[in-house]
């Protein structure tokens, strides 16, 4: 959605979902470092751990849900199927079980019905910031 001004087309503001697991939390660190300037514009909210270092390291204001074993990762779920979720950056230990993996995969699945952007690694991460930093129109629209 936007809004019109007289100089012209202003972008919403995103809404940015930042999940890691353990393993990842450091390397979704060093992206919102790297992305601060841009994170801090948005909406973000993200899983409890995460959230909690990403504001006490980052210096970002974040929306914390639960830890994602505790239900954080359904929470982001239920946001993201109301539609108050933009893109979702999950950076996620493919080489470590995880004890809730149906939670995981239900996130995941979310996205892909409604078609929202879902970043698994920190490659497509940092691509997906360079669209959204070029004031793309909302990425759900890009394939309306």
């Amino acid at each position: 959605m936007t809004t019109i001004t007289p100089e012209g087309p202003l972008p919403k503001r995103r809404r940015i979902a930042l999940i890691a697991h353990d393993h990842k939390k450091d390397d979704m660190i060093a992206f919102a470092q790297t992305h601060r300037a841009f994170l801090s514009e948005c909406e973000l909210l993200a899983t409890g751990t995460t959230g909690g270092r990403l504001q006490n390291e980052v210096g970002l204001n974040v929306q914390r849900m639960l830890s994602g074993p505790w239900g954080g990762d359904l929470q982001i779920g239920a946001q993201l199927a109301e539609g108050r979720v933009d893109v979702v950056i999950f950076l996620r230990d493919p080489m470590t079980p995880q004890p809730h993996e149906p939670d995981i995969n239900a996130l995941v699945r979310a996205c892909d019905v409604h078609n929202i952007p879902c970043a698994t690694n920190l490659a497509t991460a940092d691509l997906v910031m360079v669209a959204l930093s070029l004031a793309q129109p909302d990425p759900k629209e890009i394939h309306a």
